[in-house]
């Protein structure tokens, strides 16, 4: 009931503050979201964007104290930079003040603590009103009040304050100081880097039923939550790692709720810039407070799908003995494709890669995702989907032997393997088995032979048939 009454008495006296005439001080010029006539929003992957307001502005000559509202409430102020496009010479900033403590009932109060307010009560009988003086004591866990001849908590009722502080505002602002030379309708251009603006990649792709070709659709997640809106504006993202300085303590902030919203299918035109990529929305477009929309960004139909399974050991059996290594062991399943060529050949964001299969109704189901990183043109996506459900081995070590060494810089060994792989499916497949080789290796004998990946690779193609198996046996020697 106390909690009840005091946020009650608070919002009174926001109410008294309004219609007592709260405004900004006298001699500061506001400057609110009517004034503006373009903003342009560059996204960076790492929660940052560069924010270029313009808006047009009255300035009286020499002293100014501008009021600049609707700003980003994560903005860094010390990368905020104010230019005069209209009349530049004898343009000159003095001192800026980043006011982002909001106005809130419990703020206001916290700000009266020592101050006097009023406290009005109504008669619940007649509804007659009775005003006393009354000077805030605390305000921590509810209100403490001293009155001319006692003390009270929780006094029923409401709060009237006689005004707002100046520094207390009910929207992020940049207070901003200045020196003008010429008196008039300015046009001025804040740019400042800020927090909670983001973007991502997410793509969706669609295998054909051969598992061949796939359909790729790409879009662009961007997510508003710097408490401000960009309503139609020029939007262009940047792709790629820029190092950044890290701050020694970082800002927290209170979680926000999102509100999915999928704008209309719009290419993104990109560039290179720098070392990065950037991409251009070909249109203006809004982004509301707290939301998080899409944008499409690229389109391909039919691109070539190269299917692998793959199955991958381990270095650490090769110097000891292990006997049985694993059984029913599951083989990967992967997909991949050139960037290159058919919609694609693009520099393609990271993000998230879905993929999606039809099923014998012609439902499209979900098999896999994975993540990608920034990937040039003309570089290969590779996505692992899953593990096959249908494959499966059998490996164990058939043999074990020291040839030589007395230390662990000279010794040889010398070990026997068998993989068993099995198929249930109704078709023929053909699984990559790839063995990590560790120091100095060759192989002695084996069942079919074997390509060198790498210098400390071997692999083989094996050929499993349709609800069969197929055994893999190998000996190599390796010296350390």
């Amino acid at each position: 009931m106390m909690k009840k009454s005091l946020l009650h008495m608070m919002m009174a006296g926001l109410m008294f503050a309004a219609h007592a005439g709260w405004a900004a001080p006298p001699d500061e010029i506001v400057s609110t979201a009517s004034d503006q006539h373009s903003v342009a929003v560059t996204i960076y992957n790492d929660n940052l964007a560069l924010v270029k307001d313009a808006r047009r502005i009255r300035l009286a000559r020499d002293s100014n104290q501008l009021a600049w509202r609707e700003v980003s409430a994560q903005m860094r102020p010390e990368t905020a930079q104010l230019r005069n496009l209209t009349n530049p010479d004898g343009f000159r900033l003095q001192e800026q003040n980043f006011d982002f403590d909001l106005l809130t009932p419990e703020k206001l109060l916290e700000k009266y603590v020592g101050r006097e307010v009023v406290v009005v009560r109504t008669n619940p009988a007649t509804g007659a009103e009775t005003r006393e003086t009354a000077t805030v004591l605390a305000s921590n866990g509810g209100v403490v009040l001293k009155f001319a001849d006692r003390i009270e908590t929780g006094v029923p009722g409401r709060l009237a304050f006689p005004g707002v502080p100046d520094t207390l505002r009910d929207r992020p602002t940049l207070v901003i100081a200045l020196l003008n030379q010429t008196a008039g309708q300015q046009n001025l251009e804040l740019s400042y880097l800020t927090g909670g603006l983001s973007w991502r990649a997410d793509y969706v792709a669609e295998l054909n039923a051969g598992d061949d070709r796939l359909d790729l659709n790409g879009w662009v997640t961007l997510t508003n939550q710097s408490g401000a809106a960009y309503p139609h504006a020029r939007l262009q993202l940047v792709a790629g790692d820029v190092n950044r300085v890290r701050e020694a303590r970082p800002m927290s902030g209170n979680a926000m709720t999102m509100a999915a919203k999928a704008a209309d299918a719009a290419e993104m035109q990109q560039e290179s810039l720098f070392e990065y990529h950037l991409y251009t929305l070909q249109r203006p477009t809004t982004l509301a407070e707290n939301q998080t929309k899409q944008v499409a960004l690229m389109s391909a139909g039919r691109v070539p799908v190269r299917k692998e399974f793959l199955l991958e050991g381990a270095n650490y059996y090769y110097s000891g003995q292990h006997g049985d290594l694993g059984q029913k062991i599951k083989v990967g399943v992967f997909v991949e494709f050139d960037n290159k060529g058919g919609g694609l050949g693009v520099p393609l964001p990271k993000g998230i890669v879905r993929v999606y299969k039809k099923d014998g109704q012609g439902n499209a189901q979900f098999v896999g995702e994975d993540r990608i990183d920034h990937t040039p043109k003309n570089e290969t996506v590779r996505l692992k989907l899953g593990e096959a459900f249908d494959l499966t081995a059998d490996r164990k070590q058939t043999a074990f032997q020291k040839l030589a060494g007395t230390s662990r810089y000279n010794y040889v060994f010398e070990s026997a393997y068998e993989i068993v792989l099995k198929n249930a499916k109704a078709e023929a497949v053909t699984v990559t088995v790839r063995e990590p080789m560790p120091g100095d290796w060759a192989m002695v004998s084996e069942s079919q032979p074997h390509t060198k990946a790498a210098s400390g690779t071997a692999e083989w193609k094996v050929r499993v048939p349709a609800e069969g198996k197929t055994t893999l046996s190998y000996r190599v020697r390796v010296r350390y």
